[in-house]
């Protein structure tokens, strides 16, 4: 089947990630999958026009709202998969939220990566109850092992022994979403009193303007360094030998980082925000933190209890294992996309 995938795809953007793994599930299956950015289309119409040139049966559209408004009214079967912001943001706008309530009634099913995300999707849309499955998102790390920490801490101007360190690392592209600069002042604090301990934030510069603010604080901030984007395998590896991953996001759908941490057993500390309380189980799978102080309180706990460090990243593996299989979400995939095939061909 020639299946159309709308996503927002701007460059190392977690939207864009998904996107690109589940178009692989569904070329696996046989499919022939035109992903394409949502961003470059104005109107459905112009979604109309390329069905008809490229001849597409059937589409899928990753966020309800930027992707799924254009494909509405094209007599394509389509389903659609949550982003996140749609749910968090998009939906508190009276008419976006109109819109995404009309995509909805029209998609023939959609995809939320947590429990709590179908059930934010099923408050806000009750006519949609019945077609929202639930599919994490599927991890798989792969740390380079070539890579040097050394050179890492380097390049990082981090020049103290290795074994004294306590980096924790902030993987993130620099937008303001992200907030990469939420702990910046409460860290630099900690690091003057606790030389040892140094936040690292780990990202590409997605959004210029906000870049040279982040730069310009970060330039300024004891303790704090800024790295560029790393390859995925470097990164992976760079996470293995940190001491923490930090989430400080203003918003999420599902932390790819958050789960791949936890996949190569690294201790997690996130911000208490409704995407990663639905992943951190607090004290358990990691630690939520409510605001700056608390995460230095928090981050301070995890270095002085080994043992909680060590159960944490127990439970965290345990955890991506059962519910974040890179097998069970192809198969999900292929599965909800073969309905589509089936409504096409009737």
């Amino acid at each position: 089947m020639r299946l159309l995938f709308l996503a927002v795809l701007r460059p190392h953007t977690g939207n864009a990630v998904t996107a690109e793994r589940v178009r692989d599930h569904l070329e696996a299956a046989g499919h022939e999958c035109l992903l394409k950015d949502a961003f470059d289309f104005e109107s459905p119409s112009e979604i109309a026009d390329l069905i008809a040139a490229e001849k597409l049966e059937a589409a899928l559209a990753l966020h309800l709202y930027r992707g799924g408004r254009l494909l509405q009214g094209h007599r394509i079967p389509f389903g659609i998969i949550f982003g996140g912001t749609d749910l968090n943001e998009d939906a508190n706008h009276r008419e976006k939220k109109e819109v995404m309530g009309r995509v909805l009634q029209e998609a023939r099913f959609a995809v939320a990566f947590t429990e709590s995300m179908r059930e934010m999707a099923q408050t806000q849309w009750p006519h949609a109850k019945g077609k929202i499955y639930v599919q994490s998102q599927g991890i798989a790390t792969s740390p380079n092992t070539a890579f040097n920490w050394d050179t890492f801490l380097q390049r990082s101007e981090i020049s103290q022994g290795a074994d004294s360190l306590h980096v924790f690392l902030l993987v993130c592209g620099l937008r303001q979403v992200k907030d990469p600069l939420y702990l910046l002042d409460a860290f630099s604090e900690w690091h003057q009193e606790e030389p040892s301990v140094y936040l690292v934030i780990v990202g590409p510069e997605v959004d210029p303007v906000f870049t040279r603010e982040v730069k310009a604080r970060v330039k300024r901030a004891a303790g704090v360094r800024l790295m560029g984007e790393m390859r995925r395998e470097d990164l992976h590896a760079a996470l293995k030998n940190c001491f923490a991953l930090v989430n400080s996001s203003v918003s999420e759908g599902m932390s790819a980082a958050i789960l791949e941490a936890m996949d190569l057993e690294v201790p997690v500390l996130a911000r208490n925000i409704p995407g990663n309380a639905a992943l951190v189980k607090h004290g358990v799978t990691g630690l939520l933190f409510a605001d700056p102080q608390e995460f230095v309180q928090l981050a301070k706990r995890l270095i002085r209890d080994p043992a909680l460090e060590r159960d944490m990243v127990a439970q965290g593996r345990e955890y991506v294992r059962r519910h974040n299989s890179w097998q069970v979400e192809r198969e999900t995939y292929q599965q909800l996309v073969g309905k589509l095939e089936r409504c096409a061909e009737d």
